[in-house]
């Protein structure tokens, strides 16, 4: 049996109805407002190509983006962390290597954007951003798409994992030290609370298992300027079970990437691992992504504006001066002993080990299986490339030399400190120095490797460890001490 509802009822069931849909809407709203509403980056991130790829998002905030403010006051609480080689040093994220711009919020290849909240993400420029000093007490000089070689990837990678195992990573201790350098209002104090704080502590954990093999006792360190990148896609993007691999590399320089020529077998990565450029930046920004992405028009305009501005950006000119006689005289040893390779048909392709007799860690690491199930994870994610190269690789590419004055240290895993070192015998050249210090030496044409504070900035590189051998490329290491003195001056005017 049932009654009516008297006037007054039904008016007051009709507003408690109409309160109950503008707070769910309220709420949707301030939910998608908080966490999921995409704001575009500030107008000065695109005033240039320069600050564009520098600076500039290429959507890596969704997935692998860490809350703006978590990122700020790591240093404060974990400031242990943050070390060079082990040992501790002052000014946080610059122990890491970074290439910091005077003036800048954040490191050359750190995002800021907000989804939500403000988050910091990654970019190509991390690892693709070189700087030299002319001298110890002179500011540093940036080039864009040159191999950052002070930056220390693995470091970066154990500092995230690091902090988010450690006990002090609770909403408690990082919420006092956020309160102490910013006023969050009521909701994102909540938010950063109870979510964004738990869910980042839980997400960085995750990650732990795909990089157990940098945590490895029997591993040396990559060290400063290199990574161990076909072990970072088969683990991280394969998930692949761990094995003894190892195969460390210098990362590259990304300019002037019009050079490759894919039709005439002309092929990027250290062993020509993938069939073009265009691929390249696909897998590159996917590893930088480290998962598919949220937007996939956006994703591939992003990689299309990287590879059109890399495609035309020059090699840095050398910054010192150059003995013309002495580099024409280099030209003609140029010529006779190393053009062949370097400046020839064969500039771009592979040169099998046995030729060539450098470390064979790298071209270890890689196989054609791997190169199936990587394109196999790619289509999954509905993106289109020409890809990797399915088949087991014979040796390493011949590399093209433009802009090599700032490549330094040579061989794909940086075991030669100099161009100079590079034309001596196998058992003269450096055992032991230490890399990533970024003063210039122009007369052995590379940075300087020892000394207090090259021994105190740099990682010590020990070419008896695994995958940092420094034999094989012994071409030129038989002519006269002048030849070599002029080769490697004309070598700095390429």
């Amino acid at each position: 049996m049932s009654f009516p509802l008297s006037p007054q009822r039904r008016i007051w069931l009709r507003a408690a109805l109409a309160a109950l849909v503008l707070l769910l809407v309220a709420g949707a709203y301030l939910g998608w407002s908080r966490g999921f509403r995409e704001e575009p980056q500030p107008a000065w991130v695109f005033e240039s190509g320069e600050s564009r790829f520098r600076y500039g998002s290429i959507g890596a905030e969704h997935d692998a983006g860490i809350p703006y403010w978590i990122f700020y006051v790591l240093p404060r609480v974990f400031p242990e962390k943050f070390r060079q080689d082990g040992q501790q040093v002052a000014g946080g994220y610059a122990a890491l290597g970074v290439a910091w711009e005077q003036g800048q919020e954040l490191p050359a290849g750190f995002t800021k954007k907000t989804i939500g909240f403000p988050r910091v993400g990654n970019n190509c420029a991390a690892c693709h951003t070189a700087s030299y000093r002319r001298s110890a007490d002179s500011n540093p000089v940036f080039v864009s798409g040159g191999p950052g070689h002070t930056v220390n990837i693995e470091n970066f990678f154990r500092l995230l994992i690091e902090c988010a195992r450690d006990p002090r990573f609770n909403a408690d201790i990082l919420m006092a030290e956020i309160n102490r350098v910013t006023h969050l209002d009521v909701i994102d104090q909540l938010l950063y609370r109870f979510v964004i704080i738990p869910v980042t502590r839980k997400r960085l954990l995750e990650r732990e298992a795909q990089f157990a093999w940098i945590f490895r006792a029997d591993f040396p360190e990559w060290g400063r300027g290199r990574d161990d990148g076909m072990n970072l896609t088969r683990y991280f993007m394969l998930k692949a079970p761990m094995d003894d691999r190892f195969g460390p590399a210098d990362i590259p320089a990304v300019w002037n990437l019009a050079k490759y020529k894919a039709e005439t077998g002309q092929l990027p990565n250290y062993a020509g691992d993938t069939h073009d450029v265009h691929s390249v930046m696909i897998d590159s920004a996917l590893g930088v992504l480290g998962a598919p992405p949220a937007d996939k028009a956006d994703f591939h305009a992003q990689v299309k504006w990287l590879q059109d501005y890399l495609s035309a950006l020059p090699p840095p000119v050398y910054p010192f001066p150059v003995d013309a006689a002495r580099a024409a005289a280099g030209k003609r040893v140029f010529d006779a002993e190393c053009a062949a390779c370097h400046a020839s048909p064969r500039t771009g392709t592979r040169i099998p080990l046995a030729e060539v007799g450098t470390d064979p860690g790298r071209l270890e690491t890689w196989d054609k299986a791997s190169a199936i199930k990587g394109n196999q994870v790619v289509a999954a994610m509905g993106i289109t490339r020409k890809g990797l190269v399915e088949e087991d690789l014979p040796g390493y590419k011949i590399p093209f030399l433009d802009g090599i004055w700032l490549r330094a240290p040579y061989l794909h895993n940086g075991a030669v400190p100099t161009l100079r070192d590079l034309l001596e015998p196998v058992e003269r050249r450096p055992r032991v120095f230490w890399r990533g210090y970024d003063v210039y030496d122009p007369q052995r044409v590379g940075f300087v490797t020892d000394g207090d504070e090259a021994r105190r900035v740099g990682t010590r590189m020990d070419v008896a460890e695994k995958g940092s051998g420094n034999r094989g490329h012994e071409f030129g290491t038989g002519l006269p001490a002048a030849d070599k003195d002029a080769l490697v001056e004309y070598l700095k005017t390429l």
